[in-house]
């Protein structure tokens, strides 16, 4: 199961609303649904969580491009929201944005084939990696500096375990909005 909420920061703090995730098929559907809920285009923080098994923060601040963090990118990319959000990170070429045949337990049919290790067959001749054939790291992935003007230094978003979004909260204020949503 996922949990997910924005957090918008106004004048006076932050309001938090749920996120209905359901209505997001792409990273850009993410995006969109996070600048809609900005006030006066300020920040806005998407929080992601799946089972205590990954976290991810999007931030959106106005027109500017979103920064993204996840947690543990490996664990995130056998997901179907944590792959959109590696497959950003990680720069992948794929045009298919979407997600397919999602389970509300965060898994898709298939998922155990969905991250192949990278072996001697996807090196070219020179032994480089092809495009896309990255592999997917098993641990932080992204802008851990994301956070830090808003209280979140990166040292302390890369060691965030357990509860993460509830610290993360705790840290930029908006502990009770979050719970709220909860």
């Amino acid at each position: 199961m996922y949990f997910a909420a924005l957090l918008a920061r106004t004048e006076d703090g932050w309001e938090a609303s749920d996120m209905e995730l359901d209505d997001v098929e792409s990273l850009s559907d993410l995006i969109d649904l996070a600048r809609s809920a900005a006030v006066d285009d300020d920040t806005v923080v998407a929080l992601i969580e799946q089972e205590d098994a990954w976290f991810g923060v999007v931030r959106v601040d106005g027109e500017e491009d979103p920064r993204y963090f996840v947690s543990n990118a490996a664990a995130a990319a056998r997901s179907s929201y944590g792959s959109m959000l590696t497959k950003e990170l990680l720069g992948s070429d794929e045009e298919d944005d979407e997600l397919d045949e999602l389970d509300l337990d965060g898994t898709e049919d298939g998922e155990e084939e969905s991250i192949a290790a990278f072996t001697d067959e996807d090196a070219d001749e020179d032994g480089e990696r092809g495009a896309g054939s990255e592999p997917v790291p098993a641990g932080p992935l992204g802008d851990p500096r994301l956070l830090d003007d808003l209280g979140v230094t990166n040292k302390q978003l890369m060691t965030l375990d357990g509860d993460a979004l509830s610290e993360i909260a705790d840290s930029l204020g908006a502990t009770e909005v979050l719970e709220a949503v909860r």
